[in-house]
């Protein structure tokens, strides 16, 4: 077959024959090539035939995904606002209250958990060895730091029940009269039974008025508020006598904002205290 193939050409010129199988070899590549193209332009197009069907899987997953985020959000928000409550449920309230002449404590009331003074953080004079058990602690650090500038620091007074607080008004009624109005406050309207009130005594000083000039005076006015603790009743407030020994609790957020913005806790709103409750003990 091969030699009848190769007979057609007899006669023919070499360079016929040549152009002839260059031709023939021509075709063949073009033929290939075409070939090729249209394979190649069919993959193209499966590709991106795919490339969409991806594309829009891809979308459906992105949209399935938001929606779970939406509502995994929706459930952290949720178990957020839940602890959010529990923990408020479980503050008392009447930790933030304004007292002194304006709110009435219940004779009944006595802090939910109590914690012993130790004897180490109290003047020698102390009655009252007692504090709330989560302002405890706050009180601890406020001692341990100001002794370590080398300050003599002592609690003279803390927690007074209801009863312990009419006694005491009762003595200075009968040993100041009226006057004692000024100082001291009724059994019911005193912020001692709470529970989260001290006296601070510095040095030979104890708690007299003269206390304002010591240096532990001014580093209480300075640190006081970064664990907790703020100036009841500060010159020129309008309920007692400037009392400069007498600190009351309040968390780190409500006072520090109180140092920072130069107020007082009596300035505030009751509204606004109340907001604080939830970071009380943070």
């Amino acid at each position: 077959m091969v030699r009848k193939f190769y007979e057609r050409f007899d006669g023919w010129p070499v360079a016929a024959i040549g152009v002839a199988v260059f031709v023939g070899v021509a075709y063949g590549a073009y033929y290939t090539y075409a070939n090729l193209l249209r394979e190649k332009a069919g993959l193209l197009s499966k590709l991106e035939t795919e490339r969409e069907v991806n594309y829009g899987l891809l979308l459906r997953v992105r949209e399935k995904e938001g929606i779970i985020n939406s509502f995994q959000g929706q459930i952290n928000e949720i178990f957020g606002t839940v602890g959010t409550l529990e923990k408020l449920a479980a503050t008392d309230e009447e930790l933030l209250k304004k007292y002194s002449r304006v709110y009435f404590l219940n004779e009944n009331y006595t802090p939910s958990k109590l914690e012993d003074i130790e004897e180490k953080y109290l003047v020698e004079t102390a009655s009252n060895y007692q504090l709330h058990a989560d302002v405890y602690p706050q009180l601890v650090r406020l001692l341990d730091a100001s002794a370590k500038e080398g300050l003599d620091i002592k609690v003279a007074s803390a927690y007074r029940s209801f009863g312990t607080q009419s006694a005491l008004k009762s003595a200075y009624s009968f040993t100041y009269g009226s006057g004692a109005n000024t100082f001291s406050a009724d059994q019911g309207y005193s912020e001692h039974q709470l529970g989260t009130t001290v006296d601070f005594s510095a040095g030979e000083t104890g708690i007299s008025g003269t206390i304002v000039s010591t240096k532990e005076y001014k580093w209480l006015k300075d640190n006081a508020h970064n664990y907790g603790f703020i100036l009841s009743y500060p010159e020129n407030n309008a309920y007692y006598k400037f009392e400069p020994w007498h600190w009351r609790y309040v968390g780190r957020a409500l006072a520090s904002r109180l140092h920072d913005e130069g107020k007082h806790f009596y300035d505030l709103d009751q509204r606004i205290i109340d907001t604080y409750l939830i970071k009380l003990f943070d």
